[in-house]
């Protein structure tokens, strides 16, 4: 079974009470709940899929997603060498993340809103009002 669905599940089971689960999650293709039909009978696949409130990070803007960041602050920083076991990995990355969260660390973003709408206008559609009787 595919680790997407199993990670599904487990979300599901952990907040058995929640009537929606919130996901934030990049654009590829593999994270669709098609997946779930394809490791799960068709109502069981329909019930886990219901749970769940997908939105999709833009395609082309990966500069939004602050997870991307985190992890990748951690690969670099607390993680530069192999870590034996899983046991060893979770303390490293405890103690990095404990760390982070003391000293309140947050994403200095340098890509301001008037940027983004020069840069990425042509991905949205242009609004145009017009004066028209009611």
């Amino acid at each position: 079974m595919a680790a997407r669905t199993r990670f599904r599940q487990a979300l599901a089971a952990a907040y058995p009470a929640a009537e929606k689960i919130v996901l934030v999650q990049d654009n590829l293709n593999i994270y669709t709940d098609a997946v779930l039909y394809q490791h799960l009978p068709a109502a069981q696949a329909r019930t886990l899929a219901a749970r769940f409130e997908v939105h999709y990070t833009p395609k082309n803007a990966s500069w939004i997603n602050m997870v991307e960041l985190e992890l990748s602050a951690i690969a670099r920083q607390c993680l530069p060498q192999r870590i034996p076991t899983l046991d060893e990995l979770t303390t490293h990355v405890a103690a990095y993340v404990a760390q982070r969260n003391a000293v309140q660390a947050t994403v200095h973003w340098q890509f301001m809103l008037e940027k983004a709408c020069v840069k990425l206008s042509r991905h949205y559609q242009e609004i145009r009002v017009t004066n028209s009787p009611d």
